[in-house]
């Protein structure tokens, strides 16, 4: 922490176009050495190959996105202002940064949020979750290979005592954290325990209840191949990723039986394996709690494929539920919940998906484009995603971030994002006290200043 605090002033002066270059170089190292990040993401994250490969290329697009977007963005502009006054506006970065990722996109996520952090300025100490050090262990050796100093990006390890400790030190001026709700929210807490620190931003991607709303014009074969790949993919462990199903009660049967076929033809298996569809989840920690659940509500499966006996693979399983309200967490894993609803009542499912109090990603299956601007005007999310799945959001295209308990924004891959690792300052000089003639101001005077 001293070092990077040190590190601090020197860092911010660099000029934003030295910093970007550092995340382009970063860039093209990271696709250099693809296949060895791929294969730490497969054995670490136990992600499959499709997954790590996936991973890999975000990881890129967030680096050069952001170096992009800094030398568009952090430059000083000129404002409005009466004859005789000069009026600019200025980006600075904020201090020392904590970022601190998850395991589900140890590269990407932790990537995303260290670039964006450092070339907006501010010097990072980045924490990975404790499941998955190895990648971002080797992260942070390319972004020292591509320029950035050490003093300026370090890296720690270990568990929430970590974390805490890291984010009640009054040196932090700011927290870029990914992960669960509850654990924002002691953050939170945490950035408020100490009186005499200054105020720093909390920049949270939290998770979500997600929903897909599929009416009776839907295409069953589209709703279907989209439901698979949001709700099963990555072993559904994606904040985005699909938890309740909302299907029109008129083709409620006939989407049901579709699903299941496809379900069946699922490849549960070693995540290493090419022909792996869904691998196992994190560890036994996750195991655990993901069957405990799913094995108590074993009278309401509607379908469940078979999974390895040995390992962590909990097998994607279908839970029908009476009502909306009746899912109030999130189950982080491949276990998908189906409610029906009647025909003549979409402004009561939009306003119980609402209730729920998350607001991250949505689906909705219609050809009605009525339909579409209802849903998108009603639904209170950050991502609402139409005949299409719900899962692998584009940096650049399609900004990612939830509201209310799903997170603070501004959204990750959007042009909005690094606006939040920076203090914006305001110059005002009146031009007149030089006789008119602004550049005498940049002449120095004889003390030297």
């Amino acid at each position: 922490m001293t070092l990077a605090d040190h590190a601090f002033p020197a860092w911010a002066a660099t000029p934003v176009a030295t910093r970007a270059a550092a995340l382009d170089r970063l860039a093209d190292l990271i696709e250099r050495d693809r296949e060895t990040l791929m294969a730490i993401c497969v054995q670490e994250a136990r992600k499959t190959i499709p997954d790590a490969l996936a991973e890999v290329r975000e990881a890129v697009d967030f680096c050069r996105y952001y170096a992009a977007e800094a030398r568009a963005k952090l430059v000083t502009t000129a404002l409005p202002g009466p004859t005789g006054e000069r009026n600019e506006l200025s980006l600075h970065g904020r201090g020392v940064f904590a970022c601190i990722a998850p395991w589900n996109f140890p590269l990407a996520i932790f990537l995303g949020q260290v670039s964006a952090a450092l070339v907006a300025g501010n010097c990072v100490i980045a924490k990975p979750a404790p499941q998955t050090p190895r990648i971002a262990a080797a992260a942070v050796a390319l972004a020292h290979e591509a320029g950035i100093p050490a003093d300026v990006l370090h890296l720690v390890t270990g568990g929430g005592e970590v974390g805490d400790a890291l984010v009640r030190d009054p040196r932090i001026a700011g927290v870029a954290f990914t992960g669960s709700t509850a654990t924002a929210r002691r953050i939170a807490r945490a950035l408020l325990d100490d009186e005499s620190r200054p105020l720093v931003p909390l920049i949270a991607e939290t998770g979500g209840i997600n929903a897909m709303i599929v009416d009776s014009t839907a295409l069953t074969e589209q709703v279907v191949q989209d439901v698979v790949t949001s709700a099963f993919r990555s072993a559904g462990q994606r904040c985005s990723a699909l938890r309740l199903l909302l299907v029109q009660e008129d083709v409620a049967e006939r989407t049901i039986a579709m699903l299941q076929g496809a379900m069946d033809t699922l490849v549960v298996g070693d995540p290493a394996d090419p022909a792996t569809d869904v691998g196992p989840v994190i560890d036994r920690a996750a195991f655990d709690r993901l069957e405990s659940y799913a094995q108590g509500q074993k009278s309401r499966w509607l379908h469940r494929i078979k999974a390895p006996a040995t390992g962590d693979f909990v097998a994607p399983t279908i839970i029908r539920l009476h009502s909306i309200a009746a899912l109030d967490q999130e189950w982080f894993g491949p276990l998908l919940h189906v409610v029906t609803w009647p025909a003549g009542t979409l402004p009561e499912v939009i306003g119980a998906v609402n209730a729920l109090g998350y607001g991250l990603t949505m689906g909705l299956h219609s050809r009605i484009a009525a339909v579409a601007q209802a849903v998108a005007a009603a639904a209170h999310v950050g991502n609402l995603y139409i005949n299409r799945s719900m899962i692998g959001a584009v940096v650049g295209s399609q900004p990612f971030g939830g509201e209310g308990r799903s997170g603070t924004g501004f959204k990750a891959g959007g042009p909005h994002y690094l606006l939040r690792f920076v203090h914006e300052r305001v110059v005002s000089t009146d031009t007149t006290s030089a006789g008119g003639n602004a550049s005498l101001l940049s002449i120095e005077d004889v003390a030297g200043l």
